[in-house]
């Protein structure tokens, strides 16, 4: 009986210790990426997050981490971009942002090689000359919903 009595609490020991490691690595940001990890350049881009960063979660930590090693990796060209990028989506309202986000989802439910189809299409508008671009908007804008659907029925057919 005592032996068994011993091999109960050492199990409820060793549960409790397993469910207390993850509690508390959570907290304390785990075994995540330390300050002290990150290049100067990661420390500068990151500043804002220095003296709370070993309260952050690990995902957020490595999530920061290697977005700010993309950053530093990017070409002044395409920082411009995102940045121009960001500035959008930071003017848009909350309604505008969710439909953006719905969107978004419902496209990567779309299989592989839609996605494709819909990725060819929109690098064919995005080289045509701005002025074309703009009339195709503008003639897209003059249409009725259902001339609307039966162009995009249409679209979807194309290779």
């Amino acid at each position: 009986m005592t032996s068994r009595l011993m091999w109960v609490l050492s199990l409820m020991l060793s549960a409790l210790l397993l469910a207390a490691t993850p509690a508390r690595a959570a907290q304390t940001g785990g075994a995540g990426v330390s300050w002290q990890e990150l290049s100067p350049e990661q420390q500068k881009l990151l500043a804002k997050f220095e003296s709370r960063w070993a309260d952050l979660p690990l995902a957020r930590q490595q999530s920061l981490a290697k977005g700010s090693q993309r950053w530093l990796s990017m070409p002044p060209e395409q920082r411009q971009q995102a940045k121009q990028r960001f500035q959008r989506w930071q003017s848009l309202d909350v309604q505008q942002r969710r439909e953006m986000r719905r969107m978004f989802n419902q496209f990567k439910k779309l299989p592989p090689e839609e996605q494709a189809r819909i990725r060819n299409n929109f690098q064919r508008f995005k080289d045509l000359p701005p002025e074309q671009r703009q009339q195709l908007r503008k003639q897209f804008q003059q249409l009725t919903p259902e001339q609307r659907q039966r162009l995009k029925e249409r679209l979807r057919k194309q290779p």
